[in-house]
């Protein structure tokens, strides 16, 4: 959502985008003295609570961009204008948040909740803040809402404390390598720097090794492929068994063991690309009604491109469970 930058500069210590370990405002003029620098600019990163009108309270990502040039603002405005920050106490909140978990409690017990809009109040904190905008922006990993403002109003929001700028963003003079100018502002000033490709790989890195998310999933996946193979392979099963007199038939007539195993790898391939299509179409379908909802979802082409090896490997291992029948038939059964 914040594509401006070349370069993200940060605490060493640093493990993911939302592990904040705030610098000194001294370090973001270190990096902008940094050689291949075009600009550098603070981000306010941090979570704080939004007292809602019926008196609940709700942790919120708070995002303050820079003042002047409003870099790192969402990437795409629903209503209202990103300038409009710079009205008094303004915010911009997240589509969802503003139907969902922001939205102001039902008129009525029992009704639909109201959707924030723009020109209705919130409380930061003990702060006011008035929404000037509605944004769109990518799902946050635990579906909190998102709101915009300026670095100033954001630290402002915030509870005090010493040291609240939690990543600096740069962008490389035109000529200079993104990847040379972290590697300038880490010799120059002892921070972090990451281009934006490597702090994603640093963020997925960080859930792959730290998080139970790879064992949780690659269950789920294990559990899927045993299943669909079980599934495939007692259907293909009984499928053969029960038409052994037909095969025995054509074997009678003359019809060779590779033929016969043409025909039911050919019955396995047609069966597969029916399940495939219809599991992408169902997919796909559940993606398109839940894309205004929390859910966040995708559907890449290597994905499509890795499910369907994974189903022609099920089909190819279902249809070998009943390929055995077929080769040891003997022709004569057809005629007990």
């Amino acid at each position: 959502d914040t594509g401006q930058a070349d370069v993200w500069a940060m605490d060493p210590k640093v493990q993911f985008v939302d592990d904040i370990k705030p610098l000194p405002d001294t370090k973001l003029y270190r990096v902008r003295a940094v050689p291949g620098a075009a600009w550098a600019v603070p981000l306010y990163k941090g979570l704080q609570k939004a007292r809602l009108a019926d008196g609940t309270f709700q942790t919120c990502n708070v995002i303050g961009i820079d003042d002047g040039s409003l870099i790192g603002g969402p990437p795409t405005m629903l209503f209202g204008r990103l300038a409009d920050l710079r009205q008094g106490d303004g915010v911009i909140v997240d589509d969802v948040a503003a139907l969902d978990k922001l939205a102001h409690p039902p008129a009525v017990a029992g009704g639909r909740r109201q959707p924030l809009v723009v020109g209705d109040t919130l409380e930061l904190n003990d702060h006011r803040a008035v929404v000037v905008g509605i944004c769109r922006v990518s799902r946050t990993f635990q579906s909190q809402p998102v709101i915009y403002t300026t670095y100033t109003r954001a630290v402002t929001f915030a509870p005090k404390e010493r040291k609240q700028l939690a990543f600096i963003l740069a962008k490389a003079l035109p000529g200079t390598n993104p990847a040379e100018l972290a590697a300038n502002i880490i010799s120059s000033t002892g921070l972090a720097a990451y281009t934006q490709p490597d702090f994603i790989a640093l963020t997925y890195r960080y859930f792959m090794k730290n998080t139970g998310i790879p064992i949780n999933f690659g269950i789920s996946v294990a559990l899927g492929f045993l299943v669909g193979t079980a599934i495939a392979g007692q259907t293909f099963f009984q499928f053969t068994r029960d038409n052994l007199r037909y095969f025995g038939a054509l074997k009678a007539m003359g019809a060779s063991n590779g033929l016969l195993l043409r025909m039911v790898m050919l019955q396995a391939a047609l069966v597969g690309a029916l399940g495939y299509g219809l599991g992408v179409g169902a997919a796909s379908l559940f993606g398109f009604l839940t894309r205004n909802s929390e859910l966040a979802f995708i559907l890449p082409w290597w994905l499509l491109l890795a499910t369907g090896v994974a189903v022609s490997l099920i089909c190819l291992a279902a249809s070998l469970l009943s390929l055995q029948q077929v080769i040891r038939l003997e022709p004569g059964v057809v005629f007990r």
